[in-house]
C-alpha cells in the first residue's frame, strides 16, 4: 500500500485542523480535531488519486520523510508542524496508475 507523507498543521482551538501533502500539490483536507482531519485525509487523497487518473497523469511516488527532509522547501513544515503517514487505498492507487 502506498503511503504520502502529510503535513498536520493546528492553528489552534478556534481553528480547524489543515493537512497538505508536500508531493501532492492542491492536496488537502482539514477537520475539527485531528482523528477528524485524518479520516477526511484519506478521502482527499482518493479524490486527488481519482481526479488525476480522470486528467490521464499519474500520481507521484511518494518521497520518504527523510528525503522529504532534505527538502528546502519543506523543511521548516516538517520542523514546525506534526507529520503522520497516509494511506492512498487501494481502490485511487489502481485508479491511478
Amino acid at each position: 500500500m502506498t503511503h504520502y507523507v502529510a503535513i498536520v498543521e493546528d492553528a489552534g482551538a478556534d481553528k480547524a485542523i489543515g493537512i497538505w501533502f508536500p508531493d501532492l500539490p492542491g492536496c488537502f483536507s482539514a477537520g475539527d480535531d485531528i482523528d477528524d482531519a485524518l479520516r477526511n485525509a484519506h478521502e482527499a487523497l482518493a479524490l486527488y488519486a481519482e481526479a488525476e487518473a480522470q486528467e490521464g497523469r499519474a500520481l507521484p511516488e511518494p518521497r520518504s520523510l527523510s528525503v522529504l527532509k532534505a527538502d528546502p522547501a519543506v523543511l521548516s513544515d516538517i520542523r514546525d508542524h506534526m507529520v503522520a503517514l497516509v494511506a492512498l487505498q487501494s481502490r485511487a492507487a489502481h485508479a491511478a496508475e
